[in-house]
C-alpha cells in the first residue's frame, strides 16, 4: 500500500511564503507524476501545479510566477514553494501522485490535505 504524507501548511500573512512537502512511501515501482491541487470552501478542487517524471511542469494561471513545484526522486517527495501568497490562495491543498506499484497500470493516490490560510 502507498501513503502520501503532506506537511508545511499553516497560517501566513499576505505576501508571505510557505513550502509544502508530500512524501510517498510504500513499495513503488515508478512515479509518473506528482502534483498539488487545492479546494477552497464552496469551490471545486482545482489543479495548482504538476510535475512529471521528465520534469515537465504545469501551473494554474493564478499561481504562475509565484509558486514553484519540484521533486526529489530519491525521496519520492514533491515540494510546492509558495511565494507572494494572497488571500485567495487560502484552501486545503492536496497532494496527488500517479504511480506504478509494479510494471502494471498507473494508480492514483491522494494525500489527506493540508490547510493553507492567508490572512492578516
Amino acid at each position: 500500500q502507498v501513503q502520501l504524507v503532506e506537511s508545511g501548511g499553516g497560517l501566513v500573512q499576505p505576501g508571505g511564503s510557505l513550502r509544502l512537502s508530500c512524501a510517498a512511501s510504500g513499495t513503488i515501482f515508478s512515479i509518473e507524476s506528482m502534483g498539488w491541487y487545492r479546494q477552497a470552501p464552496g469551490k471545486q478542487r482545482e489543479l495548482v501545479a504538476i510535475i512529471t517524471s521528465g520534469d515537465s511542469t504545469n501551473y494554474a494561471d493564478s499561481v504562475k510566477g509565484r509558486f514553484t513545484i519540484s521533486r526529489d526522486d530519491a525521496k519520492n517527495t514533491v515540494y510546492l514553494q509558495m511565494n507572494s501568497l494572497k488571500s485567495e490562495d487560502t484552501a486545503v491543498y492536496y497532494c496527488k501522485t500517479d504511480l506504478r506499484l509494479t510494471t502494471g497500470p498507473v494508480i492514483r493516490y491522494w494525500g489527506q490535505g493540508t490547510q493553507v490560510t492567508v490572512s492578516s
